[in-house]
């Protein structure tokens, strides 16, 4: 009991952040050094500089979708006169608690965006980089510090962060909101606030130096997800030009029953109606707008497990995402631009070692559970990820869930792209630090704290050590040359080639940087068997 607690405690301090406070507000601050002001669409912002940065944080990108826009596309900002003081974040979308992190107040008023730019000018159009944060779609948000753009600014791009709805205010389908949608679908509302905000970043991102036909999507987890979903969304055509998905693709390959359509969306959709009482209502819509988001949030997640979420995430509904995207990536209808994705070697340990319920599996229970989950696969997956005593299952697990919901998906996404003709560059991310969290080895989410050049965040504390920093900035360059050229390489850099189906080509981003071949080629196999048809 100890040993779980500990775990918890640690995970609880893995991705605490400071609180956010407010977003734009219309305080007059002083002008002068230290100060910028920028002219947008909807009117004059003023943000901050640091140390050469130019630092805008809390801008609105939408209206708040609240009252009648809840679970509506979202909506222009109203213009404000005057100049607005944009020098905090926003509240963070309302979700529920996690055992990962403390979100603290949340509003339902959260569609906001922060802005990084190290331009002097805005005639430099500079790199754009829109990171879309990651929580299995129902937790998160842009404002934690291992988010804060100001290293990555440094290389010379300008670094956007965005906030957008969760769990139910972003993903839910009913049959009544199917009904007065002008499209006969719901759901997708917070992949809709992604694009209004890559939307507004077209527009206005030359106010800030940057280039709006230079722009790379990038995200990790839910926010890799995203970015695989955009790639494939006719809404987003000609918003970006570069893709990075890190640690989130499809998890066709752990095969498990997922909204994963408007159909099954909408009966959790009216359960959760009938949950909330609104059921009962002559206009059901307008009394479940009317019910405080906090009690949906509640409602929604009462005796249910938010991060391992197969309710309340994107579907395909013909519309933002046309059909299955293992299937359009398959028919290589995806977006042609070049594709950086990757994985970390111990996806599944924050998830399956912290479990409680794995924790208590017997062998035989393991067994069933991927017998029911595999059917006709499920001899092959136990032959690969074989546990033979009862303290061996959560390890095995962890390495089963990992490699077949992460792993799989990345070599699909590179297979087909790069068939496609799409450059694309491929890593796996084994560096474990020496810090309190080794435990957990290279685990899901570790490598953001490398790209954002963030080693001390909050309560997570990387060492600075020569292999750590070095390999910070390495990735720092790799990310942001690939936003700048499409190709990640450049001057004092070890050589990374580009991968292809054949060759497997990868680069390991360990103690040493170090090209490989044949990710995970053990397990593709059960992967094509798993995920054939599709």
């Amino acid at each position: 009991m100890l040993k779980r607690l500990l775990i918890v405690i640690v995970l609880a301090c893995l991705m605490m952040s400071s609180l956010p406070l407010s977003g734009c507000a219309t305080q007059p601050v002083k002008h002068g050094e230290g100060v910028s002001e920028v002219t947008l669409d909807s009117g004059t912002a003023r943000g901050t500089v640091q140390d050469g940065v130019q630092v805008f944080l809390g801008i609105p990108y939408a209206a708040p979708p609240v009252g009648e826009l809840r679970w509506k596309e979202p909506q222009p900002v109203k213009p404000w006169k005057g100049v607005r003081d944009c020098n905090k974040f926003s509240l963070a979308c309302p979700q529920p608690a996690t055992r990962l992190y403390d979100i603290g107040q949340t509003s339902e008023d959260c569609l906001y965006l922060n802005v990084w730019s190290p331009a002097r000018s805005d005639d430099e159009a500079l790199p754009v980089m829109v990171w879309i944060h990651g929580g299995g779609f129902t937790t998160g948000t842009a404002s934690f510090k291992m988010y804060d753009g100001m290293n990555l600014a440094r290389q010379g791009v300008i670094i956007v962060t965005i906030n957008y709805r969760l769990g139910p205010l972003g993903f839910l389908s009913h049959p009544l909101l199917s009904k007065e949608s002008a499209h006969g679908v719901s759901g997708n509302y917070g992949l809709l606030d992604q694009i209004a905000a890559l939307k507004w970043v077209k527009s206005n991102i030359k106010a800030f130096g940057g280039n709006p036909d230079l722009v790379t999507i990038f995200g990790e987890s839910a926010g890799a997800g995203s970015v695989i979903d955009l790639m494939i969304s006719p809404l987003a055509d000609g918003l970006f030009q570069r893709a990075i998905s890190e640690s989130g693709s499809f998890s066709d390959a752990y095969p498990i029953n997922r909204d994963d359509t408007v159909a099954k969306a909408e009966i959790t959709g009216e359960a959760l109606a009938k949950k909330l009482g609104a059921d009962k209502s002559p206009d059901a819509l307008t009394a479940m707008r009317l019910i405080p988001a906090d009690d949906v949030v509640k409602a929604a997640f009462d005796g249910y497990e938010a991060l391992g979420s197969t309710r309340y995430r994107p579907v395909v509904d013909g519309w933002v995402i046309p059909a299955d995207p293992w299937s359009m990536y398959s028919a290589g209808k995806q977006k042609k631009v070049p594709l950086l994705i990757g994985t970390q070697a111990d996806e599944g340990t924050i998830f399956i070692l912290t479990n409680l319920l794995v924790q208590a599996m017997t062998v035989q229970d393991y067994e069933g559970y991927i017998t029911t989950i595999y059917k006709d696969n499920a001899a092959e997956a136990l032959s690969l990820f074989p546990a033979a005593a009862k303290g061996d299952v959560p390890g095995v697990y962890a390495k089963l869930f990992g490699i077949m919901s992460f792993g799989a998906g990345l070599l699909h996404a590179a297979d087909s792209s790069s068939a496609n003709g799409s450059p694309v560059y491929v890593y796996r991310f084994t560096h474990v630090p020496d810090f309190f969290l080794k435990m957990f080895g290279a685990f899901h989410g570790l490598d953001i704290f490398y790209v954002f050049g963030n080693l001390r965040a909050d309560k997570v504390s990387i060492p600075d050590s020569e292999v750590d920093t070095a390999l910070s900035q390495d990735m720092m360059k790799y990310w942001t040359n690939f936003a700048r050229t499409g190709d990640p390489n450049g001057t004092g850099l070890t050589q990374w080639p580009a991968y292809t189906a054949a060759g497997g080509q990868y680069m390991e981003f360990g103690d040493q940087l170090t090209v490989r071949s044949g990710m995970y080629k053990e397990y593709r196999g059960l992967m094509d068997r798993v995920t054939a048809g599709k």
